[in-house]
C-alpha cells in the first residue's frame, strides 16, 4: 500500500496532503528583456534562429562614463540592442554603424555586423526595423 502511495504522490508531484507538497504559489517566469521582446516580435514575421541573450557585451562596466545598453539579443539573423532611452541609442547607431549596416528604432538599435547576418535581406531588414519601431 506504501508503494501505491508514493505513486499516486509522484503523479500528483505533491499536490496531495501528506506528499510533501506546499502551498506556495510557483515562481513566476523571468520577465523577458526589451531586446527580446523585440526579437519575439520580428520572428513572428522574419525568422529569427538562435537567439542569444549577450547583454553583457554591451553594458555598461563599472567606472564607465558611457552608457552601455539595458539588453541585447544577437541571433543569426539580427541583433538587437535595446537602451534607455532614443539619445543613447542614437548615439550607439552611429558608432556601431562604423562596422556595418546598422539602424536606429526608437530606443532600440538593430544590427546586421556578423558574418551571417549579412545573409538577412534588405527587404527583411527594413521589415525588422519598421516592426521594432510599432513597439
Amino acid at each position: 500500500m506504501r508503494a501505491r502511495h508514493a505513486l499516486v504522490c509522484v503523479a500528483l508531484v505533491g499536490a496531495l496532503a501528506g506528499c510533501g507538497g506546499t502551498d506556495e504559489p510557483a515562481a513566476p517566469a523571468p520577465a523577458k528583456s526589451g531586446a527580446q521582446q523585440a526579437v519575439d516580435a520580428i520572428a513572428a514575421k522574419w525568422p529569427a534562429p538562435n537567439p542569444r541573450d549577450t547583454s553583457d557585451g554591451c553594458r555598461a562596466k563599472e567606472g564607465d562614463t558611457a552608457k552601455g545598453c539595458e539588453s541585447r539579443v544577437t541571433t543569426d539573423a539580427v541583433t538587437v540592442l535595446e537602451f534607455a532611452d532614443e539619445a543613447t541609442a542614437a548615439r550607439w547607431a552611429k558608432e556601431l554603424g562604423k562596422a556595418g549596416d546598422t539602424r536606429q528604432a526608437g530606443r532600440y538599435v538593430l544590427s546586421w555586423t556578423a558574418r551571417e547576418q549579412d545573409l538577412t535581406s534588405d527587404e527583411a531588414r527594413a521589415g525588422m526595423v519598421a516592426i521594432v519601431k510599432a513597439i
